[in-house]
């Protein structure tokens, strides 16, 4: 099935998603018992305002030791130019990528924050 999607997504948004992934760098801002804050840096993406980091992801972990619950994770990208309707599949294949490396295979709930191309989603084991 993930040829079938792949497949799906136009060639150069394709080749623009493994690119950015290729280039795709993050930092860690702030750790706690309950929550990581990770700076995502992309090669062709930024913040408008600092020039910084495109975006962010939060996660908030389940310390309760019971695998019934979620781990909630925030993707939040501040790059106006990820907000186009178009690049739906560029944000998708993004925060797809962050999930899986920042994440793991933990059942998550997820949240990106795109403009129009914000959506919810969840991931089950």
């Amino acid at each position: 099935m993930e040829k079938e999607m792949k497949a799906a997504i136009h060639p150069e948004i394709k080749a623009q998603l493994e690119k950015e992934i290729a280039g795709m760098w993050f930092t860690k801002n702030f750790r706690s018992a309950t929550a990581e804050e990770w700076y995502i840096f992309l090669p062709g993406y930024k913040d408008p305002q600092s020039g910084g980091a495109a975006g962010k992801v939060i996660i908030h972990y389940d310390l309760f030791g019971n695998r019934d619950i979620f781990i909630n994770t925030t993707v939040i990208f501040d790059d106006p130019a990820m907000f186009k309707p178009g690049l739906h599949p560029l944000v998708y294949g993004l925060a797809d990528e962050l999930v899986n490396r920042l994440v793991g295979y933990a059942d998550t709930l997820l949240s990106v924050h795109a403009g129009e191309n914000s959506y919810n989603a969840e991931y089950k084991r």
